[in-house]
């Protein structure tokens, strides 16, 4: 396969490449890169495509027409007029020159089979070749223009700002596949856009590159100038210096306490400074030279105004030896940082907001923190430097980061992804009977089982339809499908069953407008209420239109409930795991949701099959009388009707399916009795 990425802005190179020479030369370039090679890897022929340009500043590599990263992989400069380096926000007057140049290429070589467009303005170049050429192509967001009133960035009357994210939406309305990287971005940045691009949007987890072996002495050598003691721990942070990246609250949470002061160094590599601010950003490294004065920091401090790859890498290593990772960004679209330093065995302190959330999650280590709260900043960079078991805990995370965060796996995940657009959707035939079942712990937790049940999904009669009902949104239904390797449900049900989502095209889902259109209620009056009960939320990305997400076991779900009472709200309030609390409208829920669907395919509800594990399976398992409870089923569930299985998660499933006829004879002698 022929896969060409377009990436515009930034100085992009061949490795190394020297982050932080502009404000443009960050995280994506990274992503691109190391993409871009595992894909190559794989036997594809892959090109990125960037902008040429003359600065004698920046390198003489970036008016090179081509250049060589790895066998199978090269960086094409398209040349227009204009030869000076641009900023992403000038860019923009460029786009028709490059569309132009993209053509012309295009038209000379022939088109690729892919085209993964990197922002925005990369999408204007992949919308000309797939009207051109008809050439499918997959957009990355990468941050979007929506967050930048977080903070710093422009306001919302910022006309340049207002065209950015114009052409945003237009590129997420058109784009065949989004690939985004955390949560944050796939359900909350994504879905603020209001452009139908969730049902075409998958999270896979990028890779991190380090460059080449760790070379502590070269690192230490870099800031033992600016340091009394350099051989003391130190806390790093590694960001381009942008008001976004919030450098100066780390500045402040350091100067702040003594404690940390006593414990550590602190080293703050933020971009290359002999290339100066540009127009826009503030002399960021001014600033906080600034700080570092006010607080009396010297010696304490190292601020070191150029670095390499191999630099950070030393330093990385270096901070393993008792120091800590701090990335305190207003919001983080994702933090490759964060991934770094935790596969050099790091831990980690890093911003609440956006996808540093996903990442210690996945790595199961970390502390997060509101980045304009100074003193949590403090507290817990203290915490690891006062944590006996920090060792062990970060020889785990550092190896579940390097297993998870891998660009071998990333490429083999878009593979797949690029390979669906090419696939039909289900057909929608006469159905007999349907099958409803709940994702985690029930079809999961068992990879055999898994792999098992997607043999019988993939052999199953045309007229039984395959749905599934979780408490997950649709990105994040999708994406563990995917890890187990289980089979593409016919419609899924998602959110505890406040949305339905149907296959509309190749790779394509979209919401079910006519059922949704019967959840009307009033949310913004049911959180003022729970607000006021006190009633502590679950993260931004875990709150949905017809669905609020809330923490606590089931007597706080029957508090919550009884205060909508109270109020006059009448709400589906679902406790489920002893930590957590759905609130949804009374027509919601995944009984509800599997009735509309059922009616909708002609299957009579007496052919209607659920199988769950957990308290929000409950209304689905009561509402049908084909209800398979796997033997793992969870404590919350004691005493509902249905067929107790003797085997667990998606062999229970199979089991339950045999007794009812649905399954294959071999597996129905496995069947237990009714409890």
């Amino acid at each position: 396969m022929r896969i060409v990425h377009i990436a515009l802005g930034g100085c992009l190179k061949a490795p190394p490449v020297a982050y932080g020479l502009t404000a443009d030369t960050g995280g994506h370039i990274a992503y691109v890169l190391g993409a871009a090679r595992a894909q190559a890897a794989r036997g594809d022929r892959v090109e990125i495509v960037t902008r040429a340009f003359d600065d004698s500043r920046l390198g003489a590599i970036h008016a090179a027409p081509r250049e060589t990263v790895a066998p199978g992989c090269t960086i094409r400069r398209l040349a227009t007029p204009c030869r000076d380096y641009l900023s992403k926000e000038a860019l923009e007057a460029e786009i028709p020159a490059l569309v132009r140049a993209f053509l012309d290429l295009l038209h000379a070589e022939g088109p690729p089979d892919l085209i993964h467009a990197h922002f925005a303005d990369a999408a204007e170049l992949a919308r000309a070749a797939e009207a051109a050429f008809g050439t499918p192509w997959i957009l990355t967001t990468h941050s979007l223009g929506r967050d930048k009133d977080d903070g710093a960035g422009p306001g919302p009357a910022d006309p340049g700002l207002a065209r950015r994210i114009a052409r945003e939406e237009a590129a997420l309305a058109a784009a065949h596949a989004v690939v985004a990287s955390s949560r944050d971005e796939a359900e909350r940045q994504i879905a603020a856009y209001g452009a139908g691009a969730e049902g075409r949007t998958h999270r896979v987890n990028p890779g991190a590159t380090l460059s080449g072996p760790a070379d502590t002495a070269a690192a230490r050598a870099l800031i033992a100038p600016d340091l009394d003691d350099p051989d003391r721990p130190i806390i790093l942070a590694v960001a381009r210096p942008i008001p976004k990246k919030n450098l100066g609250a780390l500045v402040e949470a350091y100067g702040g306490s003594p404690a940390l002061q006593a414990a550590a160094n602190l080293v703050i590599v933020a971009g290359q400074h002999p290339a100066g601010p540009e127009p826009g950003d503030g002399d960021v490294r001014g600033a906080l030279v600034d700080a570092l004065d006010r607080f009396g920091l010297s010696g304490k401090v190292a601020l070191p105004p150029r670095h390499t790859s191999r630099d950070v890498a030393g330093l990385y290593a270096l901070a393993a030896r008792g120091g800590v990772f701090c990335n305190p960004a207003l919001s983080e679209p994702f933090g490759l940082t964060l991934v770094e330093a935790a596969q050099s065995g790091v831990p980690l302190v890093a911003t609440r907001n956006g996808g540093p959330a996903d990442i210690v999650r996945a790595i199961g280590s970390g502390r997060l923190v509101d980045p304009v709260d100074r003193e949590a900043i403090a507290a817990a960079l203290l915490a690891w430097f006062r944590d006996d078991l920090r060792g062990p805990r970060m020889r785990a995370a550092r190896n579940r980061a390097r297993t998870l965060f891998d660009w071998s796996r990333w490429a083999g995940r878009v593979a797949a992804i690029a390979a669906d657009l090419a696939a039909p959707p289900p057909a929608e035939g006469p159905a007999t009977d349907l099958l409803a079942s709940d994702i985690d712990g029930t079809l999961t937790g068992d990879a055999e089982g898994a792999a098992r049940f997607a043999r019988w999904a993939a052999q199953r009669p045309a007229s039984l339809r395959f749905v599934v009902a979780t408490g997950r949104p649709v990105t994040e239904a999708r994406r563990i499908l995917d890890d187990w390797g289980l089979p593409r449900p016919d419609a899924f049900v998602t959110s505890c069953g406040s949305e339905i989502w149907r296959w509309t095209g190749p790779g394509r889902l979209a919401l079910c407008r006519d059922y949704a259109a019967g959840l009307d209620w009033p949310r913004a009056a049911a959180a003022a209420v729970l607000d006021q009960a006190g009633a502590r939320l679950q993260a931004p990305c875990e709150q949905r239109p017809w669905k609020l997400g809330y923490l606590g076991d089931a007597a706080e779900g029957a508090r919550l409930g009884d205060a909508l009472r109270r109020a006059g709200i009448a709400a589906r309030v679902v406790p489920s795991h002893g930590r957590f609390i759905d609130v949804m409208p009374r027509a919601a829920g995944k009984a509800n949701a599997i009735r509309f669907e059922a009616a909708r395919a002609g299957v009579p509800l007496h052919r209607c099959a659920a199988a769950g594990d957990s308290g929000n399976d409950a209304d689905m398992l009561m509402a049908f009388g084909r209800a398979i409870l796997p033997s793992n089923a969870l404590p919350e569930l004691s005493g509902l009707p249905g067929h107790r299985t003797v085997a667990a998660h998606a062999d229970g499933v199979l089991e339950g399916l045999a007794r009812i006829g649905l399954a294959a004879p071999a597996v129905r002698e496995r069947s237990a009795v009714d409890a």
